[in-house]
């Protein structure tokens, strides 16, 4: 059963537009955009560049060790484990292609969660790969891939309050020997990443993005789309109804004979995906939305960044250092 995210507002500006960089310059856009981030200076200090060729180099490097060192621990523990090398290769550039800021963008995919432009495609153009781990756990009896699975990711129980890396078999394992050269994962900045997620939960509270989200939900109701008080809302309404579908087919059909995806439903609500969208991409225009929240954000960041100078140089640093 597939089970699909619910998004926020902070989570979707800030770690969409921080992390992954984007500019305001659509739907309510003006003139801002990720070199703007009081931020982006120290989490983009281990990069060279986006989707550059030592970037790519480094992560696949990364990985490459990590499920190395996932092969070696299976392997005391009696099991064979084929490393999975995940491809960082970035995706070709299309020039036809339509930027999601856009309205044409709304008009033909939505918020791309019925019909997602890039799935489809991969899906048909690339023929499936065998997994040889999959292979593996097939050949073995269903007391002995109990055991390879919990040697894999531990024991699964249902009491635990916390993660712990031991009990987490050896992705846990390898995840922990990793840490030590990652700075995002590392001892040092346990306190640097929780002042972070304060710093969201903050945006999260701001007045100002209160005040920018009832303006756009005013936009909405006065368009015929009332009930929305975020503007992350909406799409998170398409989100929770696709779950809805699958959850429903798999309570009716729990064999998965059949598919949700190509139901009447299932077309219905695309329609409805599409209609929502173009509503959404026009009041974050009518109110400069992208524009006025990315202020927010940065005005917020700009003081962090006063308040924590040391901790984020110390951090830039090492992010060089590992590049």
């Amino acid at each position: 059963m597939r089970r699909l995210p619910t998004i926020t507002a902070a989570a979707a500006v800030t770690l969409a537009c921080i992390l992954t960089g984007c500019s305001t310059g659509g739907a309510g856009g003006g003139e801002l955009s990720i070199e703007d981030s009081p931020l982006n200076q120290y989490f983009a200090a281990g990069y060279s560049g986006e989707g550059s060729a030592e970037d790519q180099k480094r992560m696949e490097e990364r990985e490459k060790k990590r499920e190395e060192l996932i092969a070696s621990c299976m392997a005391d523990e009696g099991f064979e484990y084929t490393p999975e090398l995940a491809s960082f290769e970035p995706a070709a550039s299309d020039e036809d292609e339509i930027d999601p800021m856009s309205r044409e963008y709304a008009e033909v995919y939505g918020y791309g969660v019925v019909t997602n432009p890039w799935s489809s495609d991969a899906e048909a153009e690339e023929p499936e790969e065998v997994n040889k781990n999959q292979l593996y756990i097939d050949s073995l009896s269903e007391s002995e891939s109990t055991a390879y699975y919990e040697a894999l990711y531990g024991a699964v129980e249902d009491d635990v309050d916390e993660y712990r890396w031991e009990d987490a078999g050896c992705q846990g394992y390898a995840q922990h020997e990793m840490s030590g050269e990652d700075p995002w994962e590392a001892e040092q900045f346990a306190g640097l990443r929780d002042k972070l997620q304060g710093l969201y939960a903050e945006l999260e509270r701001s007045p100002e993005l209160a005040a920018l989200e009832r303006e756009w939900s005013n936009c909405m109701q006065e368009a015929g789309e009332p009930g929305f008080d975020t503007q992350m809302s909406a799409a998170n309404s398409i989100y929770d109804e696709i779950n809805r579908i699958y959850e429903a087919s798999a309570e009716t059909d729990p064999e998965g004979l059949s598919d949700p995806s190509d139901s009447p439903e299932m077309k219905a609500l695309g329609e409805r995906e599409i209609e929502l969208a173009l509503v959404d991409h026009d009041c974050r225009e009518e109110t400069s939305y992208m524009e006025k929240a990315l202020k927010i954000q940065f005005d917020l960041e700009a003081r962090f960044v006063d308040a924590n100078k040391a901790e984020l140089e110390a951090f830039k640093a090492a992010l060089e250092q590992g590049r």
